[in-house]
């Protein structure tokens, strides 16, 4: 039989948090190259490509510009992650931009990224993930009418919890669904490309004629254009947050990223190239669903394939999105920034389960409601405000931090010109279409402030009292304990 730990008396369990006697408490790095590639691309097509050409071609209106913002969005996408490879290289902490700020800025900033992240902007793009997700499942089985809601809402909801579970569970396991996923992805990315590439050989470019002709372009348009385009990018910073779990991450960060996101942009732009070569630009703007519509036009009697794996490609992204989060939530935990528990790891598992199980009940509660795409919107743009920050956190320490090693120097006029488009993809949407909403979200990141006031800055007795019998308890029933300390 096995031997139970000795009773402890109540009032010596809650004076301190449990410890494992263990020298290394921490993560184990278990993130290669090709696992690394993998998140990069397995976060970044997600349901993005498969319904945002859209939304891109509605604001440039011609052929041509939609396929040069496409590709432009992944040189910025890239610029900004060599950025961001500097940065993962000389503060090797996981959680992403918040380290950055930290250094860079101090404490307030980098509270609000992981104020607006954790509780907005991260979970609610998870919820919408798993919402593509059961609407592609879905699809099939309804053939002529929308699903209904209620199953919608359902598989979504299964799907997210899923996830969730494997992430908490193990690294290895959240690693390898992301590998599988990414290869099945690819399958139908692959698909589509090649189809295309046949129907251009056989002549298909009738679509292609003059496709610079078009209504006049604006800087508002294009801004607009860039927006919808880089959220289908969104993720090229994903492996900023696992930096502690990648093996040797001087090599391995910045490799997954000159690797990743060009093969990404590549796939984007032929990807976008065999739209149009079975579809008219009116066609693609009245077509519900992109990929399906082009399923349906090319591959039938088979077309049932690309809701399949578009239903693969978005349970990747929403895996990646939750692998990469969790992290965020857990390194915050840990400089004390949100509750002390959500930095502790899983005794027997060795992974952030408190802040993973976190995400995924706030994901929850963004699921119920169901029709958030307009929140979506309107907050993804905050995402280029932190983006632009650390950018300019970058340039501020290269010569308030001379100190620090930088295994990787990018020349200075690529962080410059990122943080100038940041500016631009920040403002555009306020000036071509000032509404509210926009000024709602400012508020409520700088709402932060009053919490980082009150429970951060002054520490009230009265919270630390009601929060250290919970988090003992929590510890308790989740066999979690705290992290052993990071070396700077």
């Amino acid at each position: 039989k096995r031997q139970l730990p000795q009773p402890v008396k109540r009032d010596e369990r809650l004076k301190e948090p449990l410890r494992l006697n263990s020298p290394n408490l921490n993560f184990f790095s278990q993130v290669g190259l090709l696992s690394g590639i993998c998140v990069i691309v397995g976060t970044v097509i997600g349901s993005g490509i498969f319904v945002s050409p859209k939304a891109v071609l509605a604001n440039v209106g011609a052929v041509g510009p939609c396929l040069v913002i496409w590709a432009a969005c992944g040189v910025l996408a890239t610029l900004g992650a060599l950025c961001f490879a500097e940065l993962g290289t000389m503060i090797t902490k996981s959680g992403g931009e918040y380290p950055y700020l930290m250094e860079a800025f101090g404490p307030i900033p980098a509270y609000l990224f992981s104020w607006a992240s954790l509780i907005v902007i991260k979970p609610s793009s998870f919820a919408i993930i798993c919402l593509s997700f059961a609407e592609y499942t879905a699809a099939p089985f309804y053939p002529g009418c929308d699903p209904p809601t209620v199953v919608i809402k359902c598989l979504a909801t299964a799907a997210l919890v899923t996830i969730t579970l494997v992430n908490a569970l193990s690294v290895k396991w959240a690693s390898y669904v992301q590998n599988f996923f990414a290869a099945a992805k690819m399958v139908i990315v692959i698909i589509i490309i090649v189809s295309g590439i046949v129907l251009l050989a056989q002549g298909n470019t009738k679509n292609f004629n003059n496709s610079f002709d078009g209504p006049p372009l604006s800087v508002g348009t294009i801004s607009l254009a860039f927006y919808n385009g880089l959220w289908a990018y969104d993720g090229w910073n994903q492996l900023n947050y696992i930096t502690e779990e990648l093996k040797d991450p001087y090599r391995n960060l910045p490799l997954s990223i000159v690797i990743g996101i060009p093969l990404v942009t590549v796939c984007y732009v032929l990807i976008n190239i065999s739209y149009f070569t079975v579809m008219t630009s009116t066609e693609l703007l009245q077509s519900p669903a992109v990929a399906v519509t082009y399923g349906d036009r090319v591959l039938y009697p088979a077309s049932w394939i690309v809701p399949l794996f578009v239903a693969f490609s978005t349970i990747g992204a929403a895996n990646g999105t939750c692998f990469t989060a969790g992290r965020l939530a857990y390194v915050a935990g840990r400089e004390g920034h949100m509750l002390k528990v959500l930095s502790y790891i899983s005794i027997k598992r060795l992974t952030p389960a408190p802040a993973i199980i976190f995400y995924g009940a706030v994901a929850i509660i963004y699921i119920i409601p169901g029709d958030i795409n307009t929140l979506i919107n309107y907050f993804s743009f905050a995402v280029w405000i932190f983006y632009g920050l650390t950018v300019l956190g970058l340039i501020v320490m290269r010569f308030t931090r001379k100190d620090l090693e930088r295994p990787i120097r990018v020349p200075l006029i690529i962080p410059i010109l990122v943080m100038l488009v940041s500016i631009v993809l920040v403002l555009a949407p306020i000036i071509t279409a000032p509404e509210l909403p926009y000024l709602y979200c400012v508020l409520f990141i700088i709402s932060g402030l009053i919490f980082y006031v009150l429970f951060i800055h002054f520490k009230f007795s009265w919270a630390q009292k009601i929060s250290k019998p919970i988090t003992m308890h929590l510890q308790m029933l989740m066999e979690v304990v705290p992290p052993e300390d990071v070396p700077e």
